[in-house]
């Protein structure tokens, strides 16, 4: 079957769902039998978001061969079975380094490279070459219509259904009709001006998916139509929803899916939504009620940081039948106040990845707390590193342990850099990036958790456990239950006179799914509802 494309944008607001949007409609498409990929294109003139702060970007997504990439990837990849690669993600940056490179080799033959049609050839040729194999394409268009950094983008797609034929090419809008409290009403005209945008730049929509808190009513769905140029049935309403797993359903009942197959001319068999029918009901209705976790970092004010995570963690819970609370603690605060009033009500304590020293010691404490009353502990890269710098001050006696990232000299260097890193003075793309084996130990939690000996797993660090500190650590009881045998890399830690204390240095959370839970997040959820049972026999 010839490819087919998708592409969304969207209007009005930032942050309006469009990420959402693709990810639940390639789930839709894929319930229908097809092979789907998904591609997210980004205005910015960063080559990619690898050096962007947490606080600018949020959460950096990481592929399988080691691509720093949007989080809107993260969403992809847990909505659908695509494996995305470096080649599922570009911005500005690399469009324009790309064209340039050409240019200095004299590729261009002395021609004068412009917008068009250098650069607009250039994202339709990366478009194409991440669609090879797929029956539908789906790709969003980052920014908001009317943002000047996005129209070279917006024009590639424009000549898009030119070059591939009308029934080839598929334009989705994900627009906002605000509710306005005051007035009692729903508004149409930030719609009609964001239509306005992509019709002013050759773009007609085919597809409306109009956001909004409260269901839209069929003579404002006719107004919507009349204004925008669309047939009444094109204009998809889509309700605020108390879970993010609902959305393919919600789309599904609005026939998101009828419409887009209809349009290219793609016949396929019905969708069978039951596993996200499943999905849906633990959600609402789960057997064992609620976990709290504690989640202790440094960029909780803004908790797209941990988007990933976050999912992960939900996921956890679905596997265990049962709601996660996620208690968002600020490790600064943690070093403030100290841990006493912050951790007492949580029945697991998560420490997540991270960089820089700001905030490192109030998760060493929480780790201690975590170790000292048996509450479930998981560490995640960082928190790995913070875990063996707890154990090697509290257990094996040295006090001055650390981390070469926070001390560049001096003290015990338990965590140190990669002997690979030290040479690297880039700071792009140049980490311990993508996927990597690990060998896991029989007997430990790791391999309870996994049921396997070899696994593979996403990493993103430069620093690393200290091998010279491997004796003294493990004479004191620290399990090294998982490693990289090609380079004797430490992967996972354990503490064996402890319910459940593990943590990895890779990033597990960018392999689980809702449909199929991660074995760590799945293994920490269950222990941490395990420990709030026995807390409330006691009680």
């Amino acid at each position: 079957m010839k490819t087919k494309f998708i592409f969304i944008t969207g209007g009005v607001v930032s942050s309006i769902g469009k990420g959402l949007a693709a990810a639940s409609l390639g789930a839709l498409l894929e319930a229908r039998g097809l092979r789907v990929t998904m591609q997210k294109l980004d205005p910015y003139i960063n080559v990619d978001p690898g050096t962007m702060s947490p606080f600018q970007h949020g959460e950096v997504f990481v592929t399988d061969d080691g691509a720093e990439t949007d989080l809107d990837l993260g969403h992809y990849e847990r909505y659908t079975s695509a494996i995305l690669s470096k080649k599922s993600n570009f911005t500005t940056g690399q469009v324009y380094f790309s064209v340039i490179s050409k240019e200095r080799r004299g590729d261009y033959l002395g021609g004068t490279v412009q917008v068009i049609p250098h650069i607009t050839d250039e994202i339709k040729l990366k478009i194409i070459e991440n669609a090879k194999g797929a029956d539908v394409a789906i790709v969003e268009v980052g920014g908001t219509v009317g943002d000047i950094e996005s129209l070279p983008f917006l024009e590639a797609i424009r000549q898009f259904r030119f070059d591939r034929g009308h029934g080839n090419a598929l334009y989705i809008h994900v627009t906002l009709v605000p509710y306005i409290r005051t007035a009692g009403e729903l508004k149409t005209k930030p719609t009609q001006h964001s239509v306005m945008e992509l019709r002013k730049i050759g773009i007609q929509p085919d597809i409306l998916l109009c956001r909004s808190e409260r269901d839209l009513p069929d003579d404002m769905k006719k107004k919507i139509a009349l204004f925008c140029n669309v047939a009444e049935n094109d204009v998809i309403p889509v309700v605020d929803s108390e879970h993010i797993y609902a959305v393919p359903q919600a789309l599904n009942k609005e026939h998101l899916d009828d419409q887009v197959v209809e349009k290219l001319n793609i016949w396929t068999k019905a969708p069978d939504l039951t596993h996200w029918q499943d999905v849906v009901e633990k959600l609402r209705h789960p057997s064992h009620g609620e976990v709290r976790i504690a989640i202790v970092g440094k960029y909780v004010n803004l908790t797209e940081s941990y988007k990933s995570l976050a999912e992960a963690l939900t996921h956890g819970g679905i596997a265990n039948d049962c709601r996660v609370y996620l208690k968002y603690l600020d490790s600064e605060k943690v070093e403030l106040d100290g841990v006493e009033g912050h951790l007492d009500d949580v029945d697991g304590i998560l420490v997540p990845g991270g960089f820089g020293e700001r905030g490192t010691e109030g998760k060493v404490m929480s780790i201690e707390f975590a170790r000292r009353k048996k509450i479930p502990f998981f560490g995640i890269c960082l928190g790995l590193q913070m875990a063996v710098i707890e154990y090697a001050r509290n257990v094996c006696g040295l006090k001055e342990a650390c981390s070469r990232e926070f001390r560049p000299e001096g003290g015990d260097p338990v965590i140190h850099l990669m002997e690979d890193q030290k040479a690297v003075s880039k700071k792009g793309g140049t980490m311990r990036l993508g996927a990597y084996p690990c060998s896991i130990t029989k007997g430990t939690l790791a391999h309870a958790a996994y049921n396997e000996t070899e696994i593979s797993e996403r990493h993103r660090h430069r620093y690393e456990f200290n091998n010279s500190y491997r004796n003294v650590l493990t004479k004191k009881g620290l399990v090294l239950s998982g490693v990289y045998k090609e380079k004797d890399l430490i992967e996972l830690v354990e503490i064996a006179d402890h319910p459940w204390f593990l943590a990895c240095q890779f990033h597990p959370e960018f392999k689980s799914k809702p449909l199929v839970p991660h074995p760590l997040f799945r293994a920490f959820i269950g222990a941490a509802l395990a420990h709030r049972n026995q807390k409330q026999v006691k009680t």
